[in-house]
């Protein structure tokens, strides 16, 4: 069959429906875990974000507003960027949570001297250190085996519950749920480290009494390795903690996303 008589078998409303379903699913693959990943293809990104449009527009077009979608240049477009802020307010949602598994181990990369080995991330394209690294494909390993995706797709379609295809969001709303969850993201960087560094401080701590009593003992020399000794024992000690933590907090991202939207909208 070809490409024309297949469109043919579509109306105006329908393929202007699938634009704007299209333009909400988009700022997935640029912001959100996993999807945004720089080691996907940007061609298998577009046919994943191809197949998820087809498969969530009947949920889209269940919602409601799929037959009131204008067909005028003007008014459509208008309604694709109020789809791309809508789509970029849930994905920033999910983008902070593995930022701040990232501040993590930038901030344990610093503490036990890991940041002057700084190499590039395959993941994100930029410059991380060594925890940097491994806190961020630990995550996403734990994104894929909890089935986060799947929540992140079940979440975006939820969505059009909330604000229908022609419904316009309350833009104030949606901008103060982005700036909490981005004020989030230090502390919740701080509850995925705090058990290294509470033991790296308390190493730091006990060096310098020892520097105290024994001045001619050679402390960095001694320090440092033990340092990053006690680092990685916690380290490995804490790592199984993160799969409940990032599991109730993807769950509460998407869910405080979804209550954004639906304020918003």
């Amino acid at each position: 069959m070809r490409p024309e008589d297949l469109l043919a078998h579509f109306s105006e409303e329908q393929t202007a429906g699938f634009i704007l379903v299209l333009a909400r699913i988009s700022p997935l693959f640029i912001l959100a875990p996993m999807f945004s990943s720089k080691m996907i293809p940007a061609r298998a990104k577009g046919i994943v974000a191809v197949a998820l449009t087809i498969g969530i527009y009947p949920t889209a077009s269940h919602a409601g507003g799929a037959h009131d979608i204008p067909l005028d240049v003007l008014p459509l477009g208008g309604l694709v960027l109020k789809e791309l802020f809508v789509g970029l307010a849930f994905a920033f949602s999910l983008a902070c949570l593995f930022a701040a598994i990232q501040v993590a181990g930038s901030i344990l990369d610093t503490l036990i001297g890991f940041s002057f080995g700084a190499i590039v991330d395959p993941v994100t394209g930029t410059n991380g250190a060594v925890l940097n690294q491994v806190y961020g494909l630990i995550g996403v390993m734990i994104f894929i085996v909890i089935n986060g995706d799947a929540w992140v797709i079940q979440g975006l379609a939820k969505s059009y519950e909330a604000i229908p295809l022609v419904d316009a969001p309350d833009m104030s709303t949606l901008v103060e749920g982005a700036q909490v969850v981005f004020s989030g993201i230090f502390a919740a960087a701080i509850e995925v480290c705090a058990p290294v560094m509470l033991a790296t401080l308390l190493t730091d701590v006990a060096f310098g009494l020892v520097s105290r009593v024994v001045p001619q003992l050679n402390v960095f020399g001694v320090g440092f390795p033990a340092k990053v000794t006690v680092g990685l024992v916690m380290v490995g000690a804490t790592l199984p903690f993160m799969a409940g933590w990032l599991g109730d907090e993807l769950q509460s991202s998407v869910a405080s996303a979804l209550h954004t939207l639906q304020v918003a909208g």
